[in-house]
C-alpha cells in the first residue's frame, strides 16, 4: 500500500456562508465608535450634575451662600471668649504694674464690648489691622478716618479718632503702615520725640488729625498742654508686640511706667464709662499672672 502524505491540517475558516467575502467577528470599528461615544456622554452628564451641585446651595455646603446658624453662634462665642481673655490680660498687667486691685464694681462696669480684637498670631499682618479699623467704625468710616475739613462743633482740631501708642518711634510709623490707606488726605500725625520737636507736632495739630501714633512720654506731654484733644476718641491701639529682645509697651521698664502714667491720667475714666475701646495688637505672652503686692484702688 502506497504512503499518504499527511495532509495541513484544515485552517478554520472566517468566512461567513451566507455572506460571501465577509470575515467572521466582532465588529470593533463600530463597537469603539459607540465606546468613545457613550464615555462622552458620561462625561458631560459628569460635569452636568457637578455645575448643578455647585450651583444649589442645599446640596453644596462649600457654596458661600450655605448658611449655617450654628456657625455664627460658635464665631460669636469664640469672639466673645477671645475679648474676655484680652481684657483679663490688660487689667491683669494694669494691676500688676500700679500695685493696685480694682473694685468688683469697676470690673463689671466693663464690658467685653470695650476690646476690638484683632486676630492673634505671631507675625500679625498690618493690613489686617487696617481692615479691622475700618469695620469697627461701620459705614462712617471714610468720614470719619478719612475727610480732612474741620467741622465748627463736630470736628476739633488736634483730636484724632484712633490713636495709637506704641514703644518706640520705629514700631509708631511701622503700625502707621497699616492706616495708608486712610491718611491720603488727612496725613497722620507723628507724636514721637525722636527727630520731632513739640512746636513742631503742636503747629500740626491745630489742623484736623483722624490717626496719630506715638509714644507714651510725647503723647502725654502734647495732652497736658492741650495741643492734643481726645473729643473724638473712639479707639486706641496698644503695640505689645515685643522687639528683638523680648520687650514690649507693658514690659520696658521706662515706657511701660510712662504708659500707665498716662492711661491712669487720661484713658481709664473714659473705658469704664464705654466712651473707650481698646485694641491689643500683638500675641498675648504666656503666664501672665499678676505681680507684686496689689492695693485697693
Amino acid at each position: 500500500m502506497g504512503s499518504k502524505k499527511p495532509g495541513n491540517p484544515s485552517k478554520p475558516s472566517f468566512k461567513n456562508a451566507n455572506h460571501k467575502g465577509k470575515l467572521l467577528g466582532p465588529k470593533t470599528t463600530q463597537v469603539n465608535k459607540n465606546t468613545k461615544s457613550k464615555t462622552k456622554r458620561m462625561k458631560k452628564q459628569r460635569l452636568s450634575n457637578k455645575t448643578n451641585n455647585n450651583d444649589d446651595p442645599i446640596q453644596n455646603n462649600d457654596s458661600p451662600l450655605h448658611h449655617d446658624p450654628q456657625n455664627d453662634d460658635n464665631n460669636h462665642r469664640l469672639q466673645l471668649l477671645a475679648a474676655s481673655s484680652h481684657l483679663r490680660f490688660f487689667f491683669d498687667q494694669f494691676q500688676s504694674a500700679n500695685c493696685l486691685q480694682l473694685s468688683s464694681l469697676e470690673l463689671e462696669s466693663i464690658k467685653d464690648t470695650s476690646i476690638l480684637e484683632v486676630p492673634q498670631s505671631t507675625d500679625q499682618d498690618l493690613e489686617t489691622l487696617g481692615k479691622h479699623i475700618k469695620a469697627a467704625f461701620g459705614p462712617s468710616w471714610k468720614e470719619v478716618l478719612c475727610e480732612k475739613q474741620l467741622l465748627e462743633g463736630k470736628i476739633d482740631p488736634g483730636s484724632p479718632s484712633i490713636l495709637i501708642i506704641s514703644s518706640s518711634a520705629l514700631r509708631s510709623i511701622e503700625l502707621l503702615r497699616s492706616m495708608r490707606s486712610f491718611t491720603k488726605e488727612c496725613h497722620a500725625a507723628k507724636l514721637f520725640s525722636k527727630h520731632m520737636k513739640v512746636e513742631e507736632q503742636v503747629l500740626l495739630l491745630k489742623g484736623r488729625v483722624n490717626i496719630a501714633s506715638g509714644t507714651p512720654s510725647r503723647i502725654k506731654k502734647l495732652i497736658d498742654i492741650e495741643a492734643l484733644g481726645l473729643s473724638r476718641l473712639a479707639i486706641i491701639v496698644l503695640d505689645i508686640q515685643p522687639d528683638v529682645k523680648g520687650y514690649s509697651l507693658f514690659t520696658l521698664p521706662q515706657v511701660r511706667d510712662e504708659f500707665w502714667d498716662l492711661y491712669k491720667n487720661y484713658f481709664h475714666q473714659r473705658l469704664l464709662q464705654g466712651a473707650l475701646r481698646l485694641c491689643l495688637y500683638g500675641p498675648l505672652p504666656n503666664g501672665t499672672g499678676s505681680k507684686g503686692k496689689k492695693k485697693k484702688a
